[in-house]
């Protein structure tokens, strides 16, 4: 039996929390997401500047690596989500050897002028975790100021120079198209992944 774990990951507002979330119920399988970390420090910890807004994104990665480590210790399943990208590899890919685990990386993608509206949509949904919108002042002392609108260009580019879609791990890869979210085949998604994880365990 191979050890092996799930990874998520895909392009901003591309539905990649909504599909972990799919994945772990269905599958049963406990998840880890660092934008789930990240709002956890910018609500106890708090920032003040971009920078230390970035700093607290890394201290959610590595705690979501902590976690995913103690489970490899164990040889237990889990799924992470993560807009895992170029940065995300050498931790990872230490991780994955380290303990004989093979990821199974699940890419969330598509039409990116659709998928940058919904990007667009999400930040300015009351929804949304403030502390994901703004950059420089997090708690905001009853600022609600609008947030900040990335030129489509600037989306893209973004995009492309961290491999936000073209991550790959050690392991079956699967590229899923949320164009349409709406029209996402879950079940499907589901079955596929199953059999994966059955070769697996058949080893």
């Amino acid at each position: 039996m191979r050890n092996f774990c799930i990874l998520v990951t895909g392009i901003p507002a591309s539905g990649k929390s909504t599909i972990a979330e799919y994945l772990a119920k269905e599958l049963c399988l406990p998840c880890f997401s660092k934008d789930a970390f990240k709002e956890i420090l910018f609500d106890t910890v708090g920032f003040r500047s971009r920078e230390e807004k970035v700093a607290l994104g890394v201290a959610a990665m590595e705690i979501m690596y902590d976690a995913a480590e103690r489970l490899m210790q164990r040889g237990l399943p889990f799924l992470l989500e993560n807009n895992f990208e170029h940065l995300s590899a050498p931790r990872l890919s230490e991780l994955l050897e380290r303990y004989a685990y093979t990821a199974v990386t699940v890419t969330l993608t598509g039409d990116y002028r659709a998928i940058y509206r919904r990007f667009l949509a999400r930040n300015q949904s009351p929804e949304r975790h403030r502390g994901h919108v703004v950059n420089d002042r997090y708690p905001e002392d009853g600022r609600t100021a609008a947030p900040p609108q990335i030129p489509f260009e600037a989306f893209v580019a973004g995009i492309e120079a961290r491999g936000m879609d073209t991550f790959t791990a050690n392991g079956p890869h699967i590229t899923v198209d949320t164009t349409d979210f709406q029209a996402v085949d879950k079940s499907a998604l589901v079955r596929q992944i199953r059999e994966i994880c059955k070769a697996f365990q058949d080893e």
